[in-house]
C-alpha cells in the first residue's frame, strides 16, 4: 500500500496520500460527477520507490470533491509616476478542494 505519491494537476505539483485534503487549482466537474482521478503520478512511494519518466505508467490517484470556491481577494494596483495613471483591480482565484481516497499503482 502506497504511503504517498506526488501529483501533477493545474500546473503545480502535490504532495499527497490518503485522507489528505487540499486546494488545488479549480477542476471543471459536473456536478453529478463527484469523483476525479489524477492520472499525472509523477512518483508513488511505499514499499518502493516508483519514479516516473516524466509519469509513472498506470499509476492513478482518486480523488473525491468536497467543494469548490474562491480564495481571497488580492488587488493589483498599476501606478504611472507623474502622469496621474492609476488602475486598482481585485481577484479571487477558483479553487477546488479534494480529499484523497485511493492511491493505485
Amino acid at each position: 500500500m502506497p504511503a504517498f505519491a506526488v501529483i501533477k494537476t493545474g500546473g503545480k505539483q502535490y504532495k499527497v496520500a490518503e485522507g489528505d485534503v487540499l486546494n488545488v487549482e479549480w477542476l471543471k466537474t459536473k456536478d453529478e460527477s463527484r469523483e476525479v482521478v489524477f492520472e499525472e503520478v509523477l512518483l508513488v512511494a511505499g514499499g518502493e520507490v516508483k519514479v516516473g519518466k516524466p509519469i509513472v505508467s498506470g499509476a492513478k490517484v482518486t480523488a473525491k470533491v468536497l467543494e469548490e470556491g474562491k480564495g481571497k481577494k488580492k488587488m493589483v494596483f498599476r501606478y504611472k509616476s507623474k502622469t496621474r495613471q492609476h488602475k486598482k483591480k481585485g481577484h479571487r482565484q477558483p479553487y477546488t478542494k479534494v480529499q484523497i481516497t485511493k492511491i493505485s499503482v
